[in-house]
C-alpha cells in the first residue's frame, strides 16, 4: 500500500487557511455564547422574578432507598434522567401487576429522584419556591435533609418554599420520595413519578403572591367590557413597605389598552389583596371561531423600585347556558361539539410532550371539536393554555368520584 501523509501534510494552503478560519469563527462565537450566558445569568440575577425551568439534571431509582434524603447520601449509581418522566410506561409488562388492566398490567410501586444544584451567593435577598406541576402519587420532597411536606393526590400542582434551607454559593441537594404503591388507586391509567414539569421560581421579598391574581369580566358587551382585578401583594420583608400597584392591559399586540393605579401600605409578613376595576371599550371577545387573549401586566413598586413585575393571560367573553337556547357565547348559541380526553398520550405515558397535545388539538379543531371534559382530574397548566389559544371549552373535572 501506498503510505498517508498526515492530514495535515496533505491540505493544501488554502484548506488550512479555511481551517484555521474556521477555528477562530468558532472560538469567536464560543466567546460570544459566553459573553451573552453570563448576561443572561447576570440579568436573571438582577431581575424581579425568574421561573426557570427544573426539568433537567435529575438522578432517579425505582424502589424505595432509605436515607436518600440526606445529602450526604450516594446517588452516583442511579439513572440519569430528565422531567417530566413516567417510570411505568417503561415496563415491562405483567398480567400479575397489582395495577391491573386499568394501569394497562405496568409497573407501579416506589422511586426516588434526587436533584444537586447552587444558586449564586448574589442572591441571598431572594425568596425561592420549587414548583410541581404534577408527581403520581404520595410525594414526600426533602431539601437539604429538611422535610418539606407531602402531596397525597397526583394531580395537583404545588410548591414548596425553600429560602430558609438553602446553601448560597454551595451544593443543594433535593430529594422527591415518589410511592404509587397502593394499587388499585384508578380505573384509567395513571403513570408514576414526576411525570410533569417542575420549575423554581425566585422572587424579591415584596411582590405578587403565588398565584396571586384572579380576573373576571362581570360585565361584557360588544361595545364595552368591565375588568376587574384582584391582586394578592405580600410583604415578606422585616419592615412595613408602602406599595403601589400599577395593572395594565395589553391587547395581542402588545399594546397598553387600559391602566390602573393603586397605594397601600403592607405590614411586615403581611397581605393585601388589590382590587381594581376597569372598562375596556369596543373589547375583542374571546370565541371558539377567535380566541382573542389579553395579558395583564402587574407591576409592584416599592421605594421607588420595581419589586415584581406578573404577567396573566385571559380573555373576556360572556357565557349563559340558557334553558331555551343552550349554550350561549357572547350573546351568540354555540353548539358544544366535546370530547372526553384522558391526562396521558397513549403509548407515551403519562409525561406527555407538548406538542402531542397541541398535534391532538388541531386534529380535533380539524374534526369539527371545539370542547374539552378533562377526565378525570386536573390537567397540567400547558393543556388548558392550548385550549385558551386554540379556540376550546373546557369543563375541568377536579375528581372522579
Amino acid at each position: 500500500m501506498k503510505d498517508e501523509k498526515p492530514l495535515s501534510e496533505s491540505l493544501s494552503r488554502r484548506d488550512l487557511l479555511r481551517q484555521a478560519a474556521g477555528a477562530a469563527a468558532i472560538t469567536s462565537a464560543v466567546q460570544s455564547m459566553r459573553a451573552v450566558g453570563a448576561q443572561t445569568r447576570e440579568a436573571a440575577e438582577t431581575a424581579p422574578r425568574t421561573r426557570s425551568t427544573f426539568d433537567f439534571g435529575w438522578k432517579f431509582m425505582k424502589g424505595d432507598a432509605p436515607g436518600a434524603q440526606q445529602p450526604a447520601f450516594s446517588d452516583s449509581a442511579w439513572r440519569d434522567v430528565d422531567l417530566p418522566h413516567d417510570w411505568s410506561v417503561e415496563g415491562p409488562f405483567g398480567e400479575k401487576e397489582p395495577s391491573g388492566g386499568a394501569g394497562g398490567y405496568l409497573p407501579t410501586g416506589m422511586g426516588w429522584y434526587r436533584k444537586h444544584f447552587r444558586l449564586p451567593e448574589s442572591q441571598r435577598d431572594k425568596l425561592f419556591l420549587v414548583e410541581f406541576d404534577g408527581v403520581y402519587m404520595n410525594s414526600e420532597v426533602w431539601i437539604n435533609g429538611q422535610y418539606l411536606g407531602k402531596r397525597p393526590y397526583g394531580y395537583i400542582p404545588f410548591a414548596y418554599e425553600i429560602t430558609p434551607h438553602l446553601n448560597l454559593g454551595g451544593e443543594n441537594v433535593i430529594a422527591v420520595k415518589v410511592d404509587n404503591s397502593r394499587q388499585t388507586n384508578c380505573r384509567w391509567y395513571s403513570g408514576s413519578g414526576i411525570y410533569r414539569h417542575t420549575w423554581l421560581l425566585a422572587t424579591n421579598r415584596v411582590g405578587v403572591a403565588y398565584w396571586g391574581t384572579f380576573v373576571t369580566t362581570p360585565r361584557v358587551s360588544k361595545d364595552a367590557a368591565t375588568v376587574q382585578i384582584k391582586t394578592r401583594v405580600r410583604n415578606d420583608a422585616k419592615t412595613s413597605a408602602r406599595c403601589t400597584l400599577v395593572t395594565v392591559i395589553l391587547d395581542k399586540s402588545g399594546n397598553a389598552v387600559q391602566t390602573a393605579e393603586s397605594v397601600q401600605e403592607i405590614s411586615a409578613n403581611g397581605e393585601y389583596e388589590f382590587v381594581q376595576q376597569v372598562r375596556l371599550e369596543k373589547p375583542e371577545l374571546w370565541s371558539v371561531a377567535n380566541p382573542y387573549l389579553y395579558s395583564l401586566r402587574s407591576t409592584v413598586q416599592e421605594q421607588g423600585r420595581v419589586a415584581d413585575v406578573y404577567d396573566t393571560l385571559f380573555g373576556i367573553r360572556d357565557a349563559v347556558f340558557d334553558a331555551d337556547k343552550g349554550f350561549v357565547l357572547n350573546g351568540e348559541r354555540v353548539k358544544i361539539n366535546g370530547v372526553c380526553l384522558h391526562h396521558d398520550g397513549g403509548c407515551m405515558g403519562a409525561a406527555v410532550p407538548e406538542r402531542v397535545w397541541e398535534r391532538r388539538l388541531e386534529t380535533l379543531r380539524a374534526m369539527g371539536c371545539n370542547a374539552i371534559r378533562t377526565s378525570h382530574n386536573p390537567y397540567a397548566a400547558e393543556f388548558l393554555d392550548f385550549c385558551d389559544r386554540m379556540g376550546f371549552l373546557v369543563m375541568d373535572e377536579i375528581f372522579d368520584e
